[in-house]
């Protein structure tokens, strides 16, 4: 037990450091980029968006997930799910490369043919680092993962700025995307120290093929989720009006997914492994709950609060349309990363059937909310889809009631309170500091007093979560990396 607690410290520690250096590398490469593109620039290379991810998820075929529930995978296993990854990458490749002049018609954009055929180059790329990603998750190398995203990431960036000075429009955001990509694969190859071998053998998919087949069509409804507004915004609606979305949903998605993708990287394999003594699950479940709460609700709520001055000083006043638009998806955004920890519960209990169906409902659900929305415009169908992401958290604890017999009274007392705290810390900062419009004092003042007020309020409640967090610091930082 007290092995497994040290492992999931160390793999939280690490996964904050990888997606708290991603997202403060992502936030300065985002400004520069976006003071010098346009909202069409970002709109154009955003329909690609739903092609690329999707061809990630047919190549992938969940087959990591399955990885990470054998226990443990055997060399053969890593063969097998890499051939095929390969095979279906430069497959989906192929198909996706004859497919781009329908694409650019669909999207009345002749530009989107060539722009898309260098795009779809990173769904190869990426299905060769698939196998060494798994290996290093599975094995809670989070140093190793931070590293493999953070030193791509500079270098990809760096190009991207370059480019974008130098007048290569949409295409800076192009070649950063295919750079990140196939650089962050070879430095996952060169930490895994894992080789493929010959002769390819795909016998050992067969025993994963039955749970991998419904996390494949539950990743593919994942991703249509999170890129259907966007789709449909592509075929309604200007490609300006689908940047300014996309730049709104790009700063929301920052911050949830710093949360989100930093408790993605343990939960899965913990919670796996914790299941040889009754009752554990619920408790690392319900402390990494306690932990998401804590966080998320400050960060996304406090977005909101500040949305229209960070824009305004970071990116320009030509992105202030997209401000609204930020502070609904913010307000849903701030229940995602809740939602991530009840999916991988979920599928660490096997039961990836329940999983697919509760995706099928919300998708079901997104579209046919945007669709009847449409006419009224995209603010409507955002406040829409914000507000389903508030209230579907209660359609995952159902979900999760089914397998493990979890009290919605217990969840609730172990979020509620963060959630109601952080609301009033907003609403009390937003009254105190409306004497000024000096737009940099008023985004220091209310960042600072809401920090400060949120702790205090911590402090009061004597909340135990956060006395584990900064002894949690202190014990990582006196740690040898």
């Amino acid at each position: 037990m007290e092995n497994l607690k040290q492992k999931t410290a160390r793999g939280i520690a690490w996964g904050a450091v990888n997606n708290g250096a991603t997202q403060v590398l992502n936030l300065v490469f985002g400004i520069v980029l976006a003071r010098r593109l346009t909202e069409s620039d970002y709109g154009l290379v955003a329909l690609l968006t739903i092609f690329t991810a999707l061809a990630g998820c047919i190549q992938s075929a969940g087959f990591s997930q399955a990885l990470a529930n054998m226990k443990p995978p055997t060399r053969r296993d890593y063969n097998a799910v890499f051939w095929f990854n390969a095979v279906a990458g430069f497959s989906m490749y192929g198909l996706l490369f004859f497919c781009a002049p329908l694409i650019a018609a669909f999207f009345h954009q002749p530009v989107l043919t060539p722009v898309s055929r260098v795009v779809f180059l990173t769904i190869p790329a990426s299905a060769l680092g698939i196998v060494p990603n798994a290996k290093l998750w599975i094995e809670l190398r989070n140093r190793e993962l931070a590293i493999s995203a953070v030193v791509p990431l500079v270098v990809s960036g760096c190009v991207g700025m370059w480019m974008a000075y130098h007048g290569y429009s949409y295409w800076s955001l192009v070649w950063q995307q295919l750079l990140f990509i196939s650089l962050s694969c070879a430095v996952k190859w060169l930490f895994s120290g894992w080789k493929p071998q010959l002769p390819i053998d795909f016998s050992p998919l067969r025993q994963m093929l039955s749970f991998s087949s419904r996390l494949l069509l539950t990743n593919v409804l994942t991703v249509v989720s999170q890129n259907v507004q966007t789709f449909i915004f592509g075929r309604l609606l200007s490609v300006g009006a689908v940047g300014q979305f996309t730049q709104a949903n790009k700063w929301n998605t920052m911050g949830s997914s710093l949360i989100a993708n930093t408790m993605a990287q343990v939960a899965q394999p913990v919670l796996t492994k914790a299941d040889d003594e009754e009752g554990r699950q619920e408790r690392v479940f319900r402390k990494m709950l306690r932990f998401t709460a804590f966080v998320c609700f400050p960060l996304m709520l406090g977005l909101a609060l500040v949305a229209r001055e960070f824009i305004v000083i970071t990116i320009g006043e030509k992105w202030l349309p997209c401000v609204p638009l930020l502070q609904m998806l913010c307000v849903g955004g701030a229940f995602l990363p809740l939602h991530t920890l009840y999916q991988n519960f979920i599928i660490s209990c096997g039961r990836s059937d329940i999983y697919l169906r509760t995706i099928a409902l919300m998708i079901i659900l997104q579209i046919t909310l945007t669709l009847c929305l449409a006419p009224l415009g995209i603010t409507a169908m955002v406040a829409a889809f914000s507000a389903l992401n508030v209230a579907f958290t209660g359609c995952w604890h159902v979900a999760l009631h089914r397998i493990q017999p979890i009290s919605i009274v217990a969840v609730l007392r172990d979020t509620a309170p963060f959630a109601l705290v952080a609301l009033a810390v907003m609403a009390v900062t937003y009254c105190a500091t409306t004497f000024t419009d000096r737009i940099v004092l008023l985004l220091t003042l209310r960042i600072a007093l809401a920090a400060v007020l949120y702790v205090a309020a911590m402090k009061l409640l004597h909340a135990k979560t956060l006395d584990e967090c900064l002894n949690f610091i202190t014990d990582f930082s006196h740690r040898k990396m």
